[in-house]
């Protein structure tokens, strides 16, 4: 398989002069329920019809984008007075304004001599009547839809202060067939569902993959002759590599950081407990010796923490510790039972899977473990994930059928709870990850 790096570089950008002041429709994203910002999102021009509609998709996958986001409302083009806008002019603000436009959204695409693709756009802010970002980027043609996502992540980080999480992509596992003898194929897709690529042929069922943090190594659990074992497939190089034959079944990897460790958990004769793997050497250190189960290893965003899941106070609880596996602390006391536990990039909170009175919930506290909090239920819910900004969370949601099969889908969810959707997929999924930013 092509070197994702390699195949979706980015060639250049050129800076046109972005706006360093805060503009005035600034979102503030950590304030529950936020009224959407309305933005108009022109089709981006171009001087041939090709590029004219190569635009149109651009202005698509951004439009969608931010919609998605549940931050921004897309304007109905039918109510746009002024339909084309040349890149060198000012717009007629009084245009945008009396149709309530607070952004809008322009660009043009020129094909250069070399065959590259020029792509430019302008974000303006309407009631200031000022230009808050003005970007050139130079790429391959095929790259349309990247440079869409790179396009959103900029107007996002400038209306909102934070870093997107538009141009990053998803592992799951694609389950087929039926509840009994199913398929399970670790695939990738973009984080808007396109792009979609099987990189399992499903003759050995795969689980839990997880992105390292380059986005180029995917962790993974396969069931070879029955036993669960930790593999890391290589997404450059095709390479599927065994983390080690151990006497017991292996699972629940998690990468460290800097990508040179490898956490799970090793069951032996009925109890498993917390290990953490050196990959160049493949030098196994245990963390935890203790007779209750101990799984769903993660660690903090600077590696100096790891919270996992334990029983040994009677119930599956969360607790943290240290790298070396010391200054052992329980940070959940809620009632009901704690799983699949996931440390937010941003280091504040912690996402956590809850069943109560035969309900799951996926909830966040912080990392102390105060301010508890539930933004998702469902029949059956699991593996909370998170967006590389720490704003969104997906996870997959079981749900009986009439046919007794039961439905497998992906969920995303803002971790204020708002802003619920499911992921369109052509399969039942499980088990997502989410990338950080492609590089």
């Amino acid at each position: 398989m092509k070197n994702l790096k390699k195949s979706l570089f980015l060639l250049a950008f050129i800076l046109l002069g972005t706006i360093s002041a805060l503009a005035e429709i600034y979102v503030d994203i950590d304030s529950g329920n936020i009224e959407p910002i309305s933005i108009a999102i022109m089709d981006f021009d171009a001087d041939d019809k090709e590029n004219r509609e190569v635009g149109k998709k651009i202005t698509e996958v951004i439009t969608n984008n931010l919609k998605r986001s549940g931050l921004f409302r897309p304007i109905d083009h039918k109510a746009f007075i002024d339909k084309k806008q040349n890149v060198k002019d000012l717009p007629n603000f009084e245009n945008w304004s009396v149709i309530n436009a607070q952004a809008l959204l322009y660009g043009k695409l020129v094909k250069k001599e070399n065959g590259k693709l020029r792509v430019e756009f302008h974000l303006w802010d309407v009631p200031a009547q000022q230009r808050i970002e003005g970007q050139a980027l130079i790429t391959e043609p095929t790259n349309w839809r990247r440079i869409s996502h790179i396009i959103s992540d900029y107007i996002y980080k400038r209306m909102t202060g934070d870093k997107g999480y538009f141009d990053t992509r998803i592992v799951y596992v694609s389950e087929t067939g039926s509840k009994l003898n199913r398929t399970k194929r670790l695939t990738v897709v973009d984080q808007d569902g396109a792009n979609l690529k099987y990189l399992t042929d499903g003759k050995i069922p795969v689980t839990t993959p997880v992105f390292s943090n380059n986005s180029q190594k995917i962790a993974y659990v396969t069931y070879f002759k029955q036993v669960p074992r930790v593999y890391v497939f290589d997404i450059e190089t095709g390479d599927q590599d065994l983390l080690g034959n151990f006497p017991g079944m292996s699972f629940a990897p998690r990468f460290s950081p800097d990508d040179k460790y490898v956490l799970m958990s090793i069951a032996e004769d009925g109890n498993s407990d917390i290990y953490e793997m050196e990959l160049k050497s493949k030098k196994l250190k245990r963390l935890t010796s203790h007779p209750a189960i101990e799984t769903a290893p993660t660690y903090s965003p600077d590696g100096k923490r790891i919270a996992f899941v334990s029983d040994r106070s009677g119930k599956p609880q969360i607790y943290t510790m240290d790298r070396d596996g010391s200054n052992v602390e329980r940070v959940s006391f809620g009632e009901g039972q704690y799983g699949d536990v996931n440390w937010s990039p941003r280091g504040d909170y912690l996402a956590f899977v809850k069943i109560k009175n035969n309900k799951f919930y996926i909830g966040l506290m912080f990392e102390d473990g105060t301010g508890e909090r539930m933004i998702a239920d469902g029949y059956m819910v699991e593996s909370p994930t998170w967006s590389p900004n720490g704003r969104r969370i997906i996870f997959y949601e079981q749900t009986p059928t009439k046919d007794g099969q039961d439905k497998l889908t992906i969920q995303s969810v803002d971790i204020t709870g708002y802003n619920h959707e499911t992921m369109k997929l052509p399969t039942g999924a499980s088990d997502p990850a989410w990338s950080p930013l492609l590089p």
